[in-house]
Order: structure tokens, then C-alpha cells, then sequence
């Protein structure tokens, strides 16, 4: 778990904002759930068998004895809040989140065991053109990001009943070669062998490569919809690769799988990675509901961004005002009534005393474009001096009245 330090932040606000602009646009509107939920909701939702519940969470049990878990990831929490307080059944909703997950994890670039991500989540929509939506949606993300080198990778994993046709077809291969099977692999053949196209051991990667495909026992419904899905794609120019060993690590997907991938990041290659879950509201408890959504990790994502785009959330001043010994109330006065006449401009007042000269370098490094200069002489004569910093100007002053126009004028504010 590790710290977001102020030179950081600038980078994750410009992410914010970018996400608080865009998802608007698609009529998605926030959703904001506890960080803290019964651990009986993941292991419902996520699945007994999975690495998530056997091995990452943070599960521990609270004064009154029941078991809580720091939250793994997004969805179920969503899905949770959306059946009680009755939002889901018969109704369309467009949801996002952002927010810390953990995950009991070995740390690696990318990865942290409190990780952010930011999710989307549409309910009531069983049709395709939703599932394009939002991988679309992605697209526009990177562009307004800046980003490259990512690449989408999809898939289908078909209806439930194509799903359990496939199950016996795969079981059957991987019985036929138990002796190649590691210890993981093994536990989850009875309980869910779909995971194990997930492994990431190498020494089975060949026996994975040769396994029979869930496409070849895909039911007309899920083959039409993957169908319209690519079309809906390919009319957006979205280009995007057919992965057939692509299962997701999460128990509640079914038909529409997809991720975008890099090779930018070693062994931590996916940034976003969704689908559909029609199933999953059923499950936990609700009316049956279809379901689709993703969810991408901050940190990965922050890591791949060009460094134009990080510099742009930076807060820096537009004004460092200077104060002589005896300007530090006038100052601060002075400071508040700007900050009150010109609304979203940045004023950084210095606090602490010190030499003008001392003050200069801070205001230099604060990377501000103007200084104003409250020194005695100035308060004496009811005058403000304007020094440039990143221009080469002549300082001068002004009297304090003409101080508002005179700022209008230089940042262009009508």
C-alpha cells in the first residue's frame, strides 16, 4: 500500500476530471458504495474458487463477529446497493464508481494491495449495442487521455447452458491429461475448470493452447450477439483482436468478454477489462437483470500516460503574492478579495516571513506567471508592484484600485 504524494496528485486529478467530463456524456451518473462489506457478497458473487477469495482478500471479523472484507473490486458492491435500494429491477441505470480496492497481492509495478480503480456498469440493457457502448467509450477514454499502446482483445463465453456444455467438453480434455495438470489446476477441475484457461503457468501454456474452444459449442443466441458486437465495432473503427482463452478471473461473466492489454507494463499487461453479467443480480439476491460493465486499475493506467497529460491536473498558482514585514494582514486581506472577485483563479499567499529575495525563489519555483509585491513602500502609497516571472518584463506598479482590471486584462478574464 503506498502513499500519492502532491507531485503525484496533479496526475490523478487530471484523471478525475477527464472521468467526471466524460461519463456524463454517456449518461452515466456516479454511484458511491461502503469500502467495507460482508465477505459472504464476494464469495456469492466473485466465486469460492477463484484466487480473489482463496487467496487476496482482507477478511477479518468485526466486535459483533461478523465477517467483513475489504472490498476486492467494484461490481458486486454495486450490484449489492442497486437491490436494496430497488433501483435495477424493470429500470435501465448507468452507473460508475471510482475508489481503493484490495487485494492480498505481490506488489509489482502496476500493482498494489490498495488499488484504485474506476467502473462502469449498465443495468437493464440485454442487447449488444450496449456492450459496443462501452467498449467504445474506452476508446474515446485513451484518446482524450493521450494514450497509446493498448490493444483490445475479445471474446464470448456464451449463455449458461452453452457454458455448461463446454464445461463437460473441457473437463473431459483435462482429465485426459491430468498428469500435466499443476496442484491449482487440479483443485479447481471439479469446481471450476474454465478458470484454469486463466493460469498463467508457463509449463501449461501448450496444453491450454490445444484445448477444445468455447466457440465451437456456442448456442445461436450468443453466436448472433458476438456477431452484431464485432459489427458494431468495426462500423466505430474499433480494431480489436479474437482471444479465445480470454475467461476473465471472475466468476459472474457470461457471453461478452473483452480486455485492453499492453505490453508496456511486464507481466501486469491489462488496464481495463469487462463484460457481460446477466447473471450476477439474479444470484445476489434480486430479479433477473442483465448486466454489463468494466473496470480499469488507476495506478496501471497513471503509469502508461504520457507525461503532457500528467502535467496538466498540476496546481499551479497563477499569482504568488510577496508581503513585507508589516503586509501579512494586508496581504492575506488582499489575497481573500481576489480570490473572491476572479473565482477559479489560483492565489498563493506567502505565509512565514522571510527576505523578498527568499520569497522570489519560492514564488519562481511555484511555477506562478505573475509575483505582486506588498511591500511598505507599496502600502504607503496604496500601490501593488507586478513583477513577471515568466516573462521578460520590467517590474512596475500600480495603484491597488486599477489592481482588478489590470488582472482581467493579463489573463484574458472578460
Amino acid at each position: 500500500m503506498h502513499d500519492v504524494l502532491p507531485d503525484e496528485a496533479g496526475r490523478w486529478q487530471a484523471f478525475e476530471r477527464i472521468v467526471r467530463e466524460l461519463m456524463p456524456v454517456y449518461g452515466y451518473r456516479e454511484i458511491r458504495t461502503p469500502t467495507v462489506e460482508p465477505t459472504d457478497l464476494f464469495c456469492r458473487s466473485i466465486g469460492e474458487v477463484t484466487d480473489i477469495v482463496e487467496k487476496e482478500m482482507y477478511t477479518f471479523e468485526d466486535r459483533n463477529g461478523d465477517r467483513l472484507t475489504l472490498r476486492p473490486e467494484g461490481t458486486a458492491s454495486c450490484v449489492r446497493a442497486g437491490i436494496e435500494h430497488g433501483i435495477l429491477h424493470n429500470q435501465v441505470q448507468r452507473l460508475w464508481y471510482m475508489g481503493a480496492m484490495f487485494r492480498h497481492e505481490r506488489p509489482q509495478k502496476g500493482r498494489y494491495r490498495q488499488f484504485h480503480q474506476f467502473g462502469v456498469e449498465s443495468f437493464g440493457i440485454g442487447t449488444p449495442d450496449i456492450d459496443a457502448e462501452l467498449i467504445i467509450m474506452t476508446a474515446r477514454l485513451w484518446r482524450r487521455l493521450g494514450l497509446d499502446g493498448v490493444r483490445l482483445e475479445l471474446n464470448t463465453l456464451g449463455s449458461n447452458a452453452a457454458r455448461a456444455a463446454y464445461r463437460d467438453v473441457l473437463v473431459e480434455y483435462l482429465n485426459a491429461h491430468r498428469d500435466l495438470l499443476d496442484e491449482d489446476s487440479l483443485r479447481r477441475l471439479d469446481t471450476n475448470p474454465l478458470r484454469i484457461l486463466d493460469s498463467k503457468n508457463p509449463a501449461m501454456q501448450s496444453l491450454i493452447a490445444a484445448a477444445p474452444a468455447l466457440t465451437d459449442c456456442l448456442d445461436a443466441e450468443s453466436a448472433d450477439d458476438f456477431a452484431n458486437l464485432k459489427a458494431y465495432l468495426d462500423d466505430a473503427g474499433i480494431v480489436y483482436s479474437i482471444n479465445p482463452r480470454l475467461v476473465r478471473g471472475l466468476d459472474y461473466y457470461c457471453k461478452t468478454v473483452f480486455e485492453w492489454v499492453t505490453d508496456r507494463l511486464g507481466a501486469q499487461g491489462t488496464v481495463c477489462a469487462g463484460g457481460r453479467y446477466d447473471g450476477l443480480v439474479e444470484q445476489l439476491g434480486g430479479r433477473a437483470t442483465p448486466a454489463a460493465g468494466f473496470a480499469l486499475g488507476i495506478e496501471r493506467l497513471l503509469a502508461l500516460c504520457e507525461n503532457d497529460a500528467a502535467e496538466a491536473g498540476q496546481a499551479c498558482p497563477d499569482i504568488y503574492l510577496l508581503l513585507g514585514e508589516t503586509g501579512s494582514r494586508p496581504g492575506l486581506k488582499l489575497a481573500e478579495r481576489l480570490r473572491d472577485d476572479f473565482p477559479g483563479m489560483n492565489i498563493l499567499s506567502n505565509c512565514g516571513g522571510g527576505s523578498f529575495k527568499s520569497q522570489l525563489k519560492k514564488a519562481d519555483k511555484s511555477g506562478a506567471r505573475l509575483a505582486l509585491i506588498l511591500g511598505e513602500q507599496e502600502l504607503a502609497a496604496d500601490t501593488v508592484a507586478i513583477k513577471y516571472l515568466r516573462e521578460d518584463r520590467e517590474q512596475h506598479g500600480i495603484a491597488r484600485r486599477e489592481l482588478n482590471d489590470f488582472l482581467s486584462h493579463y489573463f484574458q478574464i472578460r
